[in-house]
C-alpha cells in the first residue's frame, strides 16, 4: 500500500532471491526461487514508525561542480507516523537455483559458484548485511539441514508479487497466483525468462 505498510503472508520470491544475492552474487548468474517452504506459522504484528515524507534529493550538478548553497533539511518539521502490518518470528527454506549468464567467463561453471555459496553460508558470510523487507528486519541465513517441517497449513493468498522485471521502457512488476500447499509455497516461471534444468 501506499502510506500503511502491510505484509504479505509470505515472502515473496523476489524477497528470497534478494537474500541468496546477498549471499552470493555475481554477474555471471541468475537466480530462480522454485519454492519457499514455510517453517513457523504466519503470525502478524502491527506497529508505528516515524517517518519522514519527502524523499532525499540530491543537490543540482551546478551545485555539485561550482558550490554554492545547498538547501537545508529538517526532519522535524517533515515528519509523519505511519502504521506497518509485518510478519514476526518468521522461518522459511529456499528452494532455488541458478544459471550462467551471457556474461558467464570461460573459467566460470555451477560447480564453482555452487561452492561458493555453500562455503559463504557456512561461514556466515555475505556481501551485504540479508535483511527481510526493511533493513531492521535483519535475516539470519542458515544451511538447510536440521531445517523443521513445513507448516501443515493450506490456503489461497492471492495475487502475489513474483519480480520486477526491467527494461529499456520502464520496468513492470510481474504477479502470480499464490497458493501455499502444506506450507509450501510453488513459484511459476518467470514469463518471457528460460529456466534451467
Amino acid at each position: 500500500m501506499k502510506v500503511e505498510r502491510v505484509s504479505y503472508p509470505v515472502m515473496t520470491p523476489s524477497a528470497a532471491r534478494g537474500l541468496l544475492e546477498a549471499i552470493l552474487w555475481k554477474p555471471a548468474i541468475l537466480w530462480r526461487v522454485r519454492a519457499i517452504h514455510v517453517l513457523a506459522p504466519i503470525v502478524f504484528a502491527a506497529f508505528r514508525r516515524n517517518e519522514v515524507n519527502s524523499r532525499a534529493i540530491a543537490p543540482a550538478q551546478a551545485v555539485l561542480d561550482n558550490g554554492g548553497p545547498v538547501g537545508h533539511y529538517f526532519a522535524d518539521e517533515d515528519r509523519a507516523q505511519r502504521n506497518t502490518i509485518a510478519l514476526r518470528d518468521v522461518d522459511y527454506l529456499i528452494e532455488a537455483h541458478f544459471s550462467l549468464t551471457a556474461r558467464a567467463g570461460g573459467a566460470d561453471n555451477i560447480a564453482k559458484f555452487v561452492d561458493m555459496f555453500n562455503r559463504r553460508v557456512a561461514k556466515g558470510q555475505h556481501f551485504h548485511q540479508p535483511y527481510l523487507g526493511c533493513r531492521e528486519f535483519i535475516a539470519e541465513i542458515l544451511a538447510p539441514e536440521g531445517a523443521p517441517t513445513p507448516i501443515p497449513e493450506t490456503r489461497n493468498f492471492g495475487l502475489m508479487l513474483h519480480d520486477i522485471q526491467f527494461g529499456p521502457h520502464g520496468n513492470r512488476p510481474v504477479f502470480f497466483e499464490a497458493r501455499l500447499e502444506n506450507g509450501i509455497l510453488r513459484v511459476p516461471p518467470l514469463p518471457g525468462k528460460e529456466e534451467a534444468a
